[in-house]
């Protein structure tokens, strides 16, 4: 990947790490973008989702969403180098999820509409079932396919839950996955569980971009890590990353940190 173009004075491009962004390997089947709140890391993700035109798990369609119209002039900016071209994956919010569930739902809800619609309609105008079942059987499919994929009520289930059925029944083999930090949602059980489905899929030729804060996701075996709290961005070992040795020093030694962290000057008198 590399960058052609765009107006450093202007956001995005007026981010240090997206200004001083030449050219990035993004050969390994998982790769992670590691960084301050702030540090570019979740721009530039949302940069190659616009330059790769990959479906988006979110209330919106990149290409479409409101809020990422400076994120599609950094896609276009963007040159994507492919070993192979895929259209297989999706990018993935994890602050946006809640509005993909429902937006799901709202599917869901007008293609019921339609049925109950259809069926009043015809019935008014004496249609036969047979002339019913041929409009309605594309909407039940539809319908069908949603619930096969998703269930019936993907809001329904806790917010990590739900989000582990997505990747279950979104993941195929051959795509490429760009998630921007996906542990949000979850427990550290849960974190586990998505390294194993990451795992599964780049056995089947899956490629993942993540822009996470985990330490658990983060140390997924053989993955490139690039820290965007240096500029240029660059590559770094997982044992160098402040993420790590914070939480190791802090689980090692709570009380010393929050001690620290806590302690409060004695009252005046």
């Amino acid at each position: 990947m590399s960058r052609r173009g765009g107006d450093d004075a202007q956001f995005p491009f007026s981010v240090p790490a997206i200004r001083a962004l030449d050219g990035l390997s993004l050969e390994r089947p998982v790769t992670f973008f590691v960084g301050e709140n702030g540090s570019g890391k979740s721009t530039l993700l949302e940069g190659i989702a616009a330059a790769a035109r990959l479906p988006t798990v979110g209330s919106a369609e990149v290409l479409q969403d409101d809020t990422l119209e400076a994120q599609r002039r950094l896609g276009k900016a963007l040159r994507l180098s492919w070993a192979r071209r895929t259209v297989r994956g999706f990018f993935l919010r994890a602050e946006d999820f809640f509005g993909f569930t429902k937006r799901l739902a709202r599917m869901r809800a007008e293609l019921i509409v339609e049925m109950r619609e259809a069926a009043a309609l015809y019935k008014a105008g004496g249609r036969s079932q047979a002339a019913l079942g041929l409009k309605q059987g594309p909407l039940q499919a539809s319908i069908a396919e949603l619930e096969k994929r998703y269930g019936a009520q993907l809001d329904a289930n806790s917010h990590g839950e739900s989000f582990l059925k997505l990747f279950q029944s979104r993941f195929v083999p051959g795509g490429l996955y760009l998630l921007d930090e996906p542990e949000a949602p979850l427990s550290p059980q849960s974190q586990l569980a998505l390294l194993a489905m990451i795992g599964d899929m780049i056995s089947h030729d899956a490629q993942f971009i993540i822009a996470t804060h985990s330490p658990l996701l983060l140390a997924f075996p053989d993955a490139q890590i690039y820290t965007f709290d240096r500029i240029p961005v660059r590559a770094v070992a997982y044992e160098d990353l402040d993420h790590v040795r914070i939480t190791r020093d802090f689980l090692n030694a709570p009380d010393r940190y929050l001690n620290q962290i806590l302690k409060k000057d004695p009252p005046l008198h």
